[in-house]
């Protein structure tokens, strides 16, 4: 009996998930800052396949917007009207205005993914853009429980029908 004693107590510890027992923050935080990087790393991965070149905002927001500079610009409280198609990075169209209607929302009032409160405030009226947002600015953890899977990285192709205020 001595001789197990003495082997575990040799072993390196190792702190073992325990039922019910739950994350420190910083271990809540180290989850999290890796599937951001594990999401970007899938994000430049489908652009490097396809060819796109599109920017970046601090958020995570992937985004190239065509403009002609001579639309309204979104601001909030506006509300805006966009045609588009949301699909997921492996081409599965999950909505789209054809089917679903043409989206519109007021800006700043929540009710849309915060990576779309976002990119419309980049557009202006007659705007074209195509988003891709990860989880963290899309539909997160659970999807929408619809269409939209777990963790799905979103795009949107996306033209501004109209912007007006409410």
């Amino acid at each position: 009996m001595i001789g197990i004693g003495v082997l575990l107590g040799c072993q390196p510890h190792v702190q073992e998930e325990q039922p019910g027992k739950p994350l420190t923050r910083q271990e809540l935080m180290d989850v999290n800052k890796t599937l951001v990087r594990k999401d970007n790393q899938r994000i430049l991965g489908y652009l490097t396949r396809n060819g796109l070149k599109m920017e970046q905002t601090e958020t995570g927001l992937w985004y190239a917007i065509e403009s002609d500079q001579k639309g309204k610009h979104a601001r909030p409280g506006d509300v805006i009207r966009l045609e588009y198609t949301l699909e997921l990075l492996d081409g599965t169209v999950c909505y789209n205005s054809e089917q679903d209607g043409v989206k519109e929302f007021e800006i700043g009032q929540g009710g849309v993914e915060s990576g779309l409160e976002e990119a419309v405030l980049m557009l202006r009226e007659g705007d074209k853009a195509l988003l891709i947002m990860p989880p963290h600015l899309a539909h997160g953890l659970t999807g929408d429980g619809k269409r939209i899977p777990a963790r799905a990285i979103i795009m949107y192709t996306l033209k501004v029908k109209s912007i007006h205020f409410k």
